[in-house]
């Protein structure tokens, strides 16, 4: 099994633990994914430190103030690592009020660019607030104009009324441990119409511990609980979803 979003950096107990932990539950293989210029550097030293761990670097929407040509070339300076294999997460949230949507427009756009440039997957956030559907809905209209064709992973998908669009760009659809949650219904009805050659599974740890697991931190061994819901709802075998994750997850991250 494969994580395809996690903050180790984040999580509870050493990194160490973290990594032994999910090699005993089966994940071979996880995308630490940073946040911003504290963080970035960080999660290629794990990737450094563990073969298992891959890095992600990009700034997060609710950190976007003060994004300018600088921080755009630290990320893509700091990509050009052998073990960094995607740019993000970008994206745009309108839930919290961190930063101004102006200044996570900028962001976004520039680590577009960068990923573009590079040639790497972008990894997305969206969030939006009350049942709105304006971050999701923006953040498609920006890739289409700014990124057409290009590779794109949906990080914890969560917008069920987009799952058909999604296909239909081929774009990536990861599902973190909110997909178990018994008011997630047609989160996971979404779940089961994702191309087969499309779907990730993620922890996005420490956060949104799988229903099992709920109420404790969450870290990558933790994907698994995730995964067996998913097969479930896509009418396989755990052992099936597993191959079929480990392989797209392959293709995506080269790893």
């Amino acid at each position: 099994m494969i994580d395809s979003h996690t903050h180790l950096f984040l999580c509870e107990g050493s990194e160490q633990e973290l990594v032994a932990a999910a090699a005993a539950a089966g994940v071979g293989r996880m995308l630490s994914i940073g946040l911003g210029e504290d963080s970035n550097p960080g999660v290629i030293a794990s990737a450094e430190r563990h073969e298992a761990v891959f890095a992600s670097v990009g700034r997060h929407p609710n950190d976007a103030g003060g994004f300018d040509a600088a921080a755009a070339a630290e990320i893509a300076r700091l990509a050009a690592h052998e073990k960094v294999r995607a740019i993000g997460e970008t994206g745009l949230d309108f839930y919290r009020d961190t930063a101004a949507p102006a200044e996570q427009r900028r962001a976004f756009a520039g680590q577009i660019e960068v990923a573009v440039e590079l040639g790497l997957p972008i990894v997305i956030h969206a969030r939006d607030a009350g049942g709105s559907s304006e971050a999701i809905d923006e953040i498609f209209a920006t890739l289409d104009a700014r990124a057409p064709g290009h590779t794109v992973i949906l990080h914890c998908f969560s917008a069920p009324q987009k799952v058909a669009d999604a296909a239909e760009r081929r774009w990536y659809c990861s599902f973190a441990g909110n997909v178990t949650y018994p008011s997630a219904k047609e989160l996971r009805f979404a779940a089961a119409q994702v191309p087969e050659d499309r779907i990730l599974v993620e922890t996005d740890a420490p956060y949104l511990s799988p229903q099992p697991l709920r109420g404790k931190r969450n870290q990558p061994a933790n994907v698994v609980e995730t995964a067996r819901v998913l097969a479930a709802e896509r009418g396989v075998s755990y052992e099936e979803l597993e191959r079929t994750v480990e392989a797209n997850a392959s293709a995506l991250f080269g790893w």
